[in-house]
Order: structure tokens, then sequence, then C-alpha cells
């Protein structure tokens, strides 16, 4: 029997669905997950919703590790937040996962350079979304909401125009070619888009991504283009 398309609603709210939308790792790799936060209501909610998907082992908060994808949720990031993040990401070897109200200027790099990969509007924290955002922490790339990621591109030029007025502004740490890659990352770009940016294939890109995050002791590719924006590499 041939069934209808599925639309797009139906999926959002079918977790099974949801998650054949996005790309996931095998089957029987389940992802380890653990959930973070002083509200009650928030956990319970967060765990809910994670709990339905069958590649998600939810695990006690406090069996944090390497591997383990630590979802936060908060109001703002507050300097409490920003400690558990480092603690998480830095001393135990978790990746993370924001899900938060709001994000004011000053805090922005700040989250990213914790060591946060993905952020989570509260507002548009379904199942779906959650999912595609742990799956992304998973992997060690990025999802940032894309007014989010606006803000991060205005923090690029007012930063540039910066270290530009600035005598002895430090000379670039990065080869051309990693220059060229981190711009395009934090323009928001894939893999694939890079590589056909700049004529390169994609292993040459996920390479330079590699061997820069590598050298420079970075845990992600928004922590990439948070170090080289602080530092006026780009």
């Amino acid at each position: 029997m041939v069934r209808p398309p599925v639309p797009v609603a139906a999926a959002d709210r079918d977790p099974t669905r949801a998650a054949e939308s996005v790309r996931a790792p095998h089957p029987a790799h389940r992802i380890p997950v653990v959930v973070h936060t002083t509200d009650p209501i928030s956990r319970a909610g967060a765990l809910s919703l994670l709990g339905q998907h069958p590649m998600i082992d939810l695990r006690d908060e406090r069996e944090a590790g390497p591997g383990t994808v630590a979802v936060l949720i908060c109001e703002t990031p507050d300097e409490t937040t920003l400690t558990s993040l480092r603690r998480l990401v830095r001393s135990e070897g978790a990746r993370a996962v924001l899900v938060v109200s709001a994000v004011r200027e000053a805090e922005l790099l700040d989250v990213i350079e914790c060591g946060v990969g993905a952020v989570v509007w509260r507002h548009e924290a379904t199942a779906h979304r959650l999912l595609q955002a742990v799956l992304a922490a998973s992997r060690g790339d990025g999802d940032l909401p894309s007014d989010l990621l606006g803000r991060l591109l205005s923090q690029v030029g007012t930063l540039q125009r910066s270290a530009a007025g600035t005598s002895g502004a430090p000379a670039s740490g990065l080869a051309p070619r990693e220059a060229d890659v981190l711009r395009l990352v934090a323009e928001g770009l894939d893999t694939g888009e890079i590589a056909s940016k700049l004529s390169y294939s994609e292993r040459t890109v996920k390479n330079v991504m590699h061997g820069l995050t590598t050298r420079l002791h970075l845990r992600n590719r928004a922590h990439a283009v948070a170090h080289a924006l602080r530092e006026g590499y780009i």
C-alpha cells in the first residue's frame, strides 16, 4: 500500500519521524545524554522529550563524561552556568547543548569559548529541535539559531574593525587556507558548501579543521571561530 507523504508538521510531532529527518548516527549507537537544570519542571520536560527517541540514552547528571552530551537549561548564561559548562566540557570531556531564553552580546563569545557547539532557544525547544541539537553536539558540529549566528557575524565585523585600527595587532597564527575555511565557518556554511566555495574536496576541509582544532587544542568549530575572533585572525 502506498502511503501519502507525511507533512512537516506531523513529522515534528512524531519523534520517530523527527529522528529520521536529521542526519543521525548508526541506530546501534545510542548517545548518552545528561540534563542539567535547577528547574524541576524544565528537567522533567527535557527528559520526557528526549526519552522518546530510541537513539538517546538518558543518564543521571552525575554520569557526564567523554562522549556524553550535556543539555543545560537556564534563562540566561550567568557565571554559574558558564562555570558548569567549563567543568563539563573541559574537565569531564562532555559536549554541551545550551537551552536558553536569551543571550546578551557580552555573553555570546564566552558561551562559545566554554565549548558550547549547539544553542536552542527555550521557546523553540521541541522534541525535534532538541534531538537535532544533541546529534550535532555528538558529532562535534555547530548548531546555532540563525538570529544568534547573525549576532556572531556582527561581532566578527566589530572585532575585525577593532583589530585593523590597532597598531601591533597579532600576526596571524593560521595558514591561509585555515583562515579561509574559518571565515566560511563563521558565515554558517557547512563542509560541502565550504568545499564548493574554495574548490576543495570535503575531505580536505575536514582535514584542515581537524588539524586546526588539534593544534590549538580547540573543542569544536564554534570554539575555533571564537578563538580566531578573539585573536584577530579573521
